[in-house]
């Protein structure tokens, strides 16, 4: 019983991870950048990401995407603990405004 809840907690873990990522990597889509090199940029010694990869080929062309908001960009990235990923994205909002 507790190996099943301890596997449901990780798989749940990992789809919602899958979920952050696509809405980084669609983010990154609708903005013209590459997910791949802002990833490197907050994690350059980590190499590709393969789950990143993965979830880039679910992207959609920005036209046919909704909008993602910065600022939830910005929150589903903390709530996952990427706070190096998320200074990244908040260096780039900040140059597309000025």
């Amino acid at each position: 019983m507790k190996k099943e809840l301890e596997n449901t907690i990780i798989q749940n873990y990992q789809r919602d991870e899958g979920m952050m990522i696509l809405v980084f990597a669609q983010w990154c889509v609708n903005h013209g950048l590459n997910p791949q090199e802002i990833y490197l940029k907050a994690y350059p010694t980590q190499g590709k990401n393969q789950l990143l990869s993965q979830m880039n080929e679910l992207t959609v062309p920005k036209e046919e995407a909704g909008e993602i908001p910065d600022q939830t960009l910005l929150n589903v990235l903390s709530m996952f603990g990427n706070e190096d990923l998320a200074f990244v994205v908040s260096g780039i909002i900040a140059e597309r405004k000025e």
